[in-house]
């Protein structure tokens, strides 16, 4: 048992806190401000390779693994969590090609997601199925050597600015048949509609997105017809759930930075707050959490970048890292007082932010069904 990082991930790791703090911090605050997703931000990340990191060299990608990647956007969410969040979609959209997508469609997509040419998200939550992606109501029906597409998807990262989705739709003369479809912005018939105004992860873009008599052709199918849920679920629980616990201790991480840096700086009766008891059991209380999440976080990582099914490691540290964040970001504006209610503190941020990370890929309650579920199997 080896709990020790290689020399090229340590590297790695070096290499993407100086990123974050050097080519996102300047954005942060506007992007609070507007709620847009920042060009320059996206511009940054890919000039980076940091879309690049779990696609195949073969295909312009890194190939780092998904260890790389928990490390990416811990560092990342640390800075911002927003940004980290569109990351992980970026990835999101990306797994279904990597794992399931034929020659055809690696070779035409792959390149330019890896240099940011191409933006990609995974679309599966709609109105009536979320967590239950089986009662979602976009259909698909045959047209000769192709397919019609309707319905519609919310809640959904990247809405307005990915150009390259997966989608998961039934079928409608079989509604336990689902296919997974690739589609492109500029296809007729699709359209990214209603953009939603979020308590936090303010700059990066959720949304609605529509099908209306969306015509695409066989080679657009990602995997197999008809096993289209195996397709999307398997990124999800992966990938996507993977996503939001590297987002989850990169929050936590800040969360205690900034809490250390105030209990130290913070004079109260005379001597920083850092030496009251109190401060002291809520920065303990972080540090736990943190370790905890961390070890739970590449716990799943490593087992899925040996190939081994992850699925219920990442429930777990969803699940448990989740919980932590919106608990230390509670504790951390506690720490602050009255000035962790004042925006000039990033404390009010990372409160905000990690509501926002409860419900993502799956909610806490979801989360320990699924982990119910593996005790009971």
């Amino acid at each position: 048992m080896d709990f020790t990082f290689t020399e090229e991930q340590e590297m790695f790791r070096k290499a993407a806190r100086e990123f974050a703090e050097v080519k996102l911090t300047p954005w942060v605050a506007e992007m609070e401000a507007s709620g847009k997703v920042c060009d320059a931000v996206v511009k940054a990340l890919a000039e980076a390779e940091m879309m690049a990191v779990t696609i195949p060299e073969e295909y312009g990608g890194l190939g780092l693994g998904y260890m790389a990647r928990m490390i990416a956007l811990e560092e990342i969410s640390r800075i911002s969590v927003a940004t980290a969040m569109m990351l992980q979609v970026f990835a999101l959209g990306i797994e279904p090609i990597v794992k399931f997508g034929n020659d055809a469609q690696k070779s035409k997509y792959l390149p330019g997601m890896a240099t940011g040419e191409r933006l990609s998200t995974t679309a599966v939550t709609e109105p009536t199925g979320g967590s239950d992606p089986t009662g979602g109501r976009t259909t698909y029906r045959k047209d000769g050597d192709h397919y019609i597409i309707n319905g519609r998807k919310c809640f959904i990262t990247n809405a307005h600015i990915a150009d390259t989705l997966t989608i998961l739709a039934k079928d409608e003369a079989d509604p336990k048949a689902f296919t997974t479809f690739l589609i492109e912005k500029d296809m007729p018939g699709f359209k990214a509609t209603h953009e939603e105004n979020k308590i936090g992860m303010r700059g990066c873009n959720t949304g609605e997105l529509s099908f209306e008599d969306l015509r695409v052709s066989k080679g657009q199918i990602v995997g197999a017809e008809g096993k289209g849920l195996r397709v999307a679920m398997a990124a999800i629980g992966d990938v996507g759930r993977g996503g939001m616990v590297g987002c989850a201790i990169g929050l936590q991480a800040a969360c205690l930075e900034a809490s250390l840096k105030f209990a130290k700086e913070r004079i109260l009766y005379g001597k920083p707050i850092s030496q009251l008891q109190s401060i002291q059991n809520k920065l303990a209380e972080m540090k736990i959490d943190l370790d905890a999440g961390r070890l739970l976080a590449y716990r799943a990582a490593f087992l899925q970048d040996k190939g081994q099914n992850a699925s219920n490691e990442f429930a777990v540290a969803k699940y448990f890292t989740t919980e932590a964040a919106q608990k230390a970001a509670k504790m951390a504006v506690d720490i602050h007082g009255g000035y962790g209610c004042m925006v000039e503190y990033p404390v009010t941020r990372y409160l905000r932010d990690a509501f926002v990370l409860g419900p993502s890929a799956g909610t806490s309650d979801i989360m320990k069904i699924i982990v119910a579920r593996w005790v009971l199997s």
